[in-house]
């Protein structure tokens, strides 16, 4: 696809994924091995797209440093850092001096997905779209905006939040533009796709087309979500060429040093150089490179950062461990507890149930 330029948006905080993202921006944090981003370079290499620009802000330098001009990845990468937060709309508009084809690939960097991307593409030029949206059904779309469109898949309207949406189609984060329609959006100030650029565009009856699937999607906002997202990619679930290893059970970075008589399942990462005791137990862990977890530690649905330790005898579910901290000996963590970078929890059987 010589004629599409993707565009990448990863200007965001990640404050919802602290205390994680207080020393990675959110697409940089580690992700079933690799950045997360990572995993979304390679779906638009598949995809046959070579020329990429990031739109960068908080720690915009992580990005360059880890994927210089792109060659490594079989791409070629431009960067533009955001002065001040701009919006999805702002984020493209900023952008388009670097953009060189006739249709642009747009995405939001926090969404795992699984669509297939020609097709995408495929649906905005057969419909000669000004815009193509990919849409995806969801179970319960009440805790997102919907997108409904009629029969020819046409976008009708932007729907706020409901709890009686009239669709389970919900905005996925995956756009193609015409070129010619992101100099459209004014230059220079905050704007919203969802609640300026793409209601205005129906009003001036341009042609908002819709691609709608059932394809794996996961927005990466959450601990939670990450910690699934990860172990949906270990497991083959969510498609990536930039899995490290092969799909399966566990994913066993280099250098990583797990016992024999340890359990680790569920889609577990365990990063690089990190350590898992005699007897410990991993289920959709995410362990950061150079984390530890002590004998007999059971470690459920959870994350450890940089460096963490859980020690012998700990039990943490579904909570989030930040770089440096220590979860000390027969420690109980649950239910969304986070342990800020370096806090150091006492032994002893402290059960914890609010952020440390």
């Amino acid at each position: 696809m010589s004629d599409v330029d993707a565009v990448v948006l990863v200007g965001g905080k990640g404050t919802r994924l602290r205390p994680l993202t207080l020393s990675a921006a959110k697409p940089m944090l580690p992700t079933a091995g690799v950045p997360f981003l990572a995993h979304l370079l390679s779906r638009i290499r598949a995809a046959g797209v070579r020329h990429v620009v990031l739109g960068t802000s908080y720690l915009a330098e992580t990005f360059s440093s880890y994927f210089g001009d792109g060659s490594e990845f079989g791409l070629e990468i431009d960067y533009v850092v955001e002065a001040e937060p701009l919006g999805t709309g702002g984020g493209i508009r900023n952008v388009a001096p670097y953009l060189r084809a006739e249709h642009v690939l747009v995405f939001n960097g926090d969404v795992l997905a699984g669509t297939d991307l020609t097709s995408v593409v495929d649906t905005h030029r057969v419909g000669a779209a000004d815009v193509t949206l990919h849409l995806v059904r969801v179970p319960d779309p009440r805790a997102f905006g919907c997108v409904p469109t009629d029969e020819t898949g046409r976008v009708l309207a932007f729907l706020e939040k409901t709890n009686e949406p009239p669709t389970d189609q919900i905005n996925a984060g995956c756009y193609v533009f015409r070129r010619s329609v992101i100099d459209t959006i004014p230059d220079g100030r905050p704007v919203s796709v969802e609640r300026e650029t793409f209601p205005g565009l129906l009003a001036a009856d341009a042609r908002v087309q819709a691609h709608v699937d059932a394809a794996y999607w996961r927005d990466m906002g959450t601990p939670l979500d990450l910690v699934q997202g990860s172990a949906d990619l270990v497991r083959g679930l969510a498609p990536s060429a930039a899995l490290p290893g092969p799909c399966g059970e566990a994913l066993l970075c280099a250098e990583a040093k797990v016992a024999e008589d340890a359990v680790v399942t569920g889609g577990s990462t365990v990063g690089v150089g990190a350590v898992v005791g005699a007897g410990a137990r991993l289920d959709g862990a995410l362990l950061f490179d150079g984390a530890t977890v002590g004998e007999g530690a059971d470690v459920r649905h959870s994350v450890l950062g940089s460096g963490a330790t859980v020690a012998a005898g700990a039990s943490v579910h579904g909570a989030v461990i930040g770089d440096g901290a220590v979860v000390g000996e027969r420690c109980e963590l649950r239910d969304g507890v986070r342990v800020w970078p370096r806090v150091r929890l006492p032994a002893g059987g402290v059960r914890f149930s609010s952020d440390a």
